[in-house]
């Protein structure tokens, strides 16, 4: 039975990315359903599937799995490749990705997810400059610990879909994240199923006021490449 992914908008949704990307890169099957943000706030419309009123969510048959780490775990326990195989990787990507996922916090409200805008911010406040270094810092290890290209050494996995999202914020906002960072970044946002998610970001026409709403806010536009 194929998985059914539950996603939201590609140009905002940066938790979306993450299994989306996971389940692509790793050749997974699914069924990629979407549904649109309608407001900031979608928990009434999204409690129809999601327990928690939010995306992502995945279908497998009469189970729901919800949250982007549950479904990591979920799938982790079904398919080679979410996990690294050598031990110290493993343990080492099982605690990067679930230090993204539960951190960064200033990131992630101050430098919010626009796939296809280019944004110069109008400050860094010192919550997301500690971020930004922790990034730098916890990447650096990973990429010379294991070798790279990839976070947890040559093959793509869990770790690197949990940054994912910040590979965009990183381009978009121009965050200097380190030598290694942002080669990482470069590489990232060269495969082939980031440029399938970028390609859809751009598509949209859709805007979401309270998103947009957030990047104004942030800093100033100075390229918008997304479809009119």
């Amino acid at each position: 039975m194929t998985y059914t992914l539950i996603t939201a908008n590609r140009n905002y949704s940066s938790w979306s990315l993450r299994p989306w990307v996971l389940m692509t890169m790793l050749g997974i099957p699914f069924e990629d359903r979407v549904e649109p943000f309608a407001s900031m706030d979608n928990h009434a419309a999204f409690r129809a599937f999601s327990p928690t009123g939010q995306v992502p969510v995945l279908l497998d048959g009469d189970r729901t799995v919800w949250d982007s780490l549950g479904i990591a775990l979920y799938l982790g326990e079904r398919h080679d490749g979410v996990w690294p195989a050598d031990p110290d990787a493993r343990a080492w990507a099982m605690c990067a990705a679930t230090e993204m996922h539960g951190g960064f916090g200033a990131l992630r409200g101050e430098r919010t997810m626009t796939v296809g805008q280019r944004v110069t911010p109008h400050d860094t406040s010192p919550r997301v400059a500690r971020d930004v270094a922790r990034l730098a810092e916890l990447w650096g290890e990973g990429l010379t610990r294991f070798g790279g290209p990839f976070l947890a050494g040559a093959s793509f996995g869990a770790v690197d879909a949990f940054f994912a999202p910040v590979a965009f914020r990183v381009r978009t906002y121009g965050i200097d994240v380190g030598e290694a960072g942002a080669r990482w970044v470069a590489w990232m946002l060269e495969q082939p199923a980031m440029r399938a998610w970028e390609a859809a970001a751009l598509a949209e026409t859709f805007r979401e006021t309270s998103h947009e709403a957030e990047v104004t806010a942030t800093g100033t536009v100075i390229e918008d490449h997304r479809a009119v």
